[in-house]
Parts: C-alpha cells; sequence; structure tokens
C-alpha cells in the first residue's frame, strides 16, 4: 500500500474528520478523530501535506503538526467551497480540503504565531470594550430622556449626565433609577479605565513592535478589523 502523502483535516470542537490520499489520489484514509487522539494520530504517519481550513483554532493545529514535522497550509475556507462535491458535512469537506491543498494555484494563509495571535486578541478585546462602552453611554441617555434630562453629544455631555445622577438633591430622578443610573455608570468607569490600559500599556506589545511586520495598536483598520485568517501582520 502507497504512503499517505496529502491530507485534509476538518477540525472541529470535538470531532474531526481526516481524509487522507496516496501520490496518485487514492484514498487511503477516511475516519474521524476525537480531539484528544489528533496529536497521537500523526505522529503515527509519515511526514506528509496536510490542508486545513483557516478558522478557529486552525493556527493552534498548524503549529501543532508542523512540530511533528508534517507541512501544513491553511486555506480561506471560500476557496475551499468550491471543491466540495456534494452536500456540506464533514467528510465532503474533509476531501474538499484534500483537494484544494494539493492545487497549484491555491492562496494559503501564513501560520501566526502565538505572539500574533495574543496582539490581534488585544486589538479585539480593546474593540469590545469600545462597542460596549458606548453602548452603555446610549443606554444613560436614553434611561435619562425619559425623565426630560438631556445633555449636548459628546464626553463632556456624559460628565454631566453623571454628575446628574450622583447629585442625591436633584430629585428628578427617582431613587430606583439613580440606583440603576449609578451601576452604569460604574461599569462606564471601569470600560474608560481598560479602554486607557490598553493603550497606555504597551508591555504585552513589545515584543511585537521590535518587529518591522507588526504594525502598532493604532494601526488597528489592518490588523483588527481586517484579515481574520492571518494576511494581516500581527
Amino acid at each position: 500500500m502507497q504512503a499517505v502523502t496529502t491530507i485534509g483535516l476538518d477540525i472541529a470542537k470535538s470531532v474531526f474528520q481526516v481524509h487522507g490520499v496516496d501520490a496518485a489520489g487514492q484514498v487511503l484514509i477516511r475516519r474521524q478523530l476525537k480531539r484528544r487522539a489528533v496529536l497521537a494520530f500523526f505522529q503515527k504517519l509519515p511526514v506528509c501535506l496536510v490542508g486545513i481550513e483557516a478558522c478557529a483554532s486552525s493556527h493552534y493545529w498548524s503549529r501543532e503538526l508542523q512540530a511533528l514535522g508534517h507541512s501544513v497550509r491553511l486555506m480561506p475556507p471560500a476557496y475551499v467551497k468550491p471543491y466540495v462535491k456534494r452536500q456540506r458535512n464533514d467528510m465532503a469537506d474533509a476531501e474538499a480540503i484534500c483537494e484544494a491543498v494539493a492545487r497549484a494555484n491555491m492562496r494559503f494563509v501564513p501560520t501566526k504565531t502565538p505572539e500574533q495571535q495574543s496582539c490581534l486578541m488585544l486589538h479585539r478585546t480593546r474593540h469590545l470594550f469600545i462597542r460596549q462602552q458606548t453602548a452603555v453611554i446610549n443606554s444613560i441617555r436614553a434611561h435619562l430622556a425619559e425623565f426630560g434630562i438631556v445633555a449636548p453629544v459628546g464626553r463632556k455631555g456624559v460628565t454631566e449626565l453623571l454628575h446628574i445622577v450622583a447629585d442625591p438633591s436633584d430629585k428628578r430622578v427617582p431613587e430606583v433609577a439613580r440606583a440603576c443610573l449609578a451601576a452604569l455608570g460604574s461599569q462606564l468607569l471601569s470600560l474608560k479605565e481598560q479602554i486607557v490600559k490598553f493603550e497606555s500599556d504597551d508591555h504585552g506589545l513589545a515584543p511585537l513592535q521590535r518587529n518591522e511586520q507588526a504594525p502598532s495598536l493604532h494601526s488597528r483598520s489592518r490588523s483588527a478589523t481586517g484579515n481574520r485568517f492571518g494576511r494581516q501582520r500581527c
């Protein structure tokens, strides 16, 4: 029997699908693997080309399989989709991945290092806090507007509203509403502190910023909102 030369690996949370062929394209492996058995399975295989769709946890598995000596190629799912021959399922996806990875004109995604993934996580976490901050501010404005209390747009206006909430002598705000708004105000201050910390504390980014290919925190249009699958350099 010929040795396996190319494998399509459809990754998931628990059950992975493997599709392996030899140099002639003959199918030699078509099976499912539990997550805990994946590395042990690949340890027993001869070094081969492994294709994986660039999705959640794909960079981790790429690094792990490369450590075993395999050549791993990540591909955007949109580029794999045309190779699915029948209705999509794990088996069909693994077969499509196996076929796509062997194409000479296929475009691949570089495997991120843990440091690069950490940098991207920093951007996304900061953006999440910014979205939450906006939501809290909108809630404070909307709730106070129900009592006829409004303020100009901008940080100054929000500060004015929080001063009203903190003033127990202002009887326009009922006590129950004041308690709710005070909780929102505390949440807003906490979010602001986290955002400022991410902007000012570059301890986690220092190793990457010494690399010319790594952008700063403020070049987020490229690394945070751009390519999720690895084309960003951070």
